[in-house]
């Protein structure tokens, strides 16, 4: 097996975890690897495949840190202006009953969902729609 082949399974590698954990960073370290697998195709040593995996991936990973850190923290309006969670938002879920912490837990896509109120009101039971998707938690709204 040739060095650009392990180099290949190595990005496929990155590819796979970040699919099961969805960390963007690790794509950016399968295209380190993937630079290097292009390289050892073009018969470059291998210390310098493992030198130009690092920069590329690394660098990457630092310019995509960077970038998050400039834009700051999203707010719950920008969800729905960033695609964030497209699948759900709009959609409509029944609430039996709030806590009094303003959460609660809805049956939405044939499992339990941790909810949470946006608004200033006070939040009653009903109909209300998905206004964003926060971590594992749905941001509703009254309909």
């Amino acid at each position: 097996m040739g060095e650009s082949t392990l180099w290949w399974i190595v990005a496929g590698f990155f590819v796979s975890l970040e699919l099961l954990t969805g960390s963007f960073y690790l794509l950016m370290l399968a295209l380190g690897a993937a630079a290097a697998a292009v390289a050892a195709t073009m018969g470059v040593s291998q210390p310098h495949q493992l030198i130009l995996a690092a920069v590329v991936g690394g660098g990457a990973v630092y310019l995509w840190h960077r970038r998050l850190l400039q834009r700051g923290m999203l707010g719950v309006d920008d969800y729905t202006s960033t695609g964030l969670g497209s699948l759900d938002v709009g959609e409509q879920v029944t609430v039996a009953q709030w806590s009094s912490d303003g959460t609660t837990q809805v049956h939405y896509r044939g499992s339990e969902w941790q909810a949470r109120y946006h608004g200033a009101h006070v939040p009653s039971a009903g109909l209300h729609r998905i206004r964003a998707v926060e971590s594992n938690y749905l941001v509703l709204e009254k309909v």
